[in-house]
């Protein structure tokens, strides 16, 4: 007779013995080189970025590699004291949002529109028209900067407006591309079975599509953010207003002015760039699990 306590022992003895010895097994030496080329290549990437802030919270500038160890007797917020009080960072902050938040919203409305009729849609031209977007990405925006100065400000008459800085960066042929691409990896019989249920295009791509493409969301506007965050020229063009110019264009105008005369020039010029990348950094630390890609075939029976 087999009492109840003996029954956990004989159902442990007959589990298979990778089961039994896989939780406990330690990885082997290749594991462990892997991880420690993986830790020396992060801390090597991470390196500068801890460097630019070290170096921004010094009173006296220290430039050597022994700079990069923190001497509390030598950390101090003044540098970002003397920013602050030089170009307002609030309002520069606030210039760059409206900025980089108008140009994301027409990077995402237009890319999804057009990416989707690429892709999905059958109408004539439609190869020419894909064409064109493939040729003006190689086109390099410096080229454009003259006519466009000439149609914005002049013709227009956008100068020292948020429009007129928007207006050129609304439409992102990268991001049409990337979002061409990844509707073209949606099954079809997605889109036919609302179709036959009765909903419109909008209906198709609202419901439909743009669940099935966040990864393709995320990535279009990470491409896009940097872009306009850290743009500098258009900006100053359009308008030489202190108190509608973007963090960049401020930034710049403060480290080739007024960074010579700061207590600790090296020190201000790194604070400066520590408050230009922060946002950067930020955004990407919070949206990039959302580069891993869904399973967009799991929609579809069979």
């Amino acid at each position: 007779m087999v009492s109840i306590a003996d029954k956990p022992a004989r159902a442990t003895a007959t589990e298979p013995a990778g089961q039994r010895t896989g939780a406990g097994r330690r990885p082997g030496l290749g594991g462990v080189l892997r991880f420690a080329a993986l830790l020396l290549g992060a801390l090597a990437f991470l390196f500068p970025f801890y460097y630019m802030l070290i170096g921004s919270l010094q009173s006296k500038a220290d430039s050597t590699l022994g700079g990069a160890v923190p001497r509390p007797g030598n950390l101090t917020t003044h540098n970002y004291s003397q920013i602050n009080a030089a170009i307002h960072l609030g309002r520069s902050l606030v210039n760059s949002g409206i900025f980089t938040g108008g140009v994301l919203a027409g990077t995402v409305v237009f890319g999804v529109l057009a990416g989707y009729a690429l892709a999905l849609l059958e109408f004539r031209g439609r190869g020419a028209v894909f064409g064109l977007v493939l040729l003006v990405q190689v086109i390099p925006f410096q080229l454009l900067t003259v006519p466009l100065y000439v149609l914005i400000v002049r013709d227009y008459g956008l100068a020292d407006t948020y429009l007129g800085m928007i207006l050129p960066f609304a439409i992102n042929s990268t991001a049409v591309f990337v979002f061409r691409q990844y509707f073209r990896q949606l099954p079809r019989e997605l889109f036919e079975a609302a179709r036959i249920d009765g909903a419109g295009e909008l209906a198709v791509l609202w419901r439909v599509a743009l669940p099935l493409v966040r990864p393709a969301l995320v990535t279009a506007v990470l491409m896009t953010f940097i872009g306009p965050w850290n743009e500098f020229l258009w900006p100053f063009l359009v308008t030489k207003q202190a108190d509608m110019q973007p963090l960049a264009v401020s930034l710049s105008n403060y480290m080739t002015t007024v960074a010579a005369r700061a207590d600790n020039p090296f020190g201000s010029i790194l604070a400066g760039a520590c408050v230009l990348a922060s946002p950067a950094v930020v955004l990407f630390v919070l949206f990039q699990r959302y580069f891993v890609n869904t399973d967009i075939g799991s929609g579809v029976k069979g």
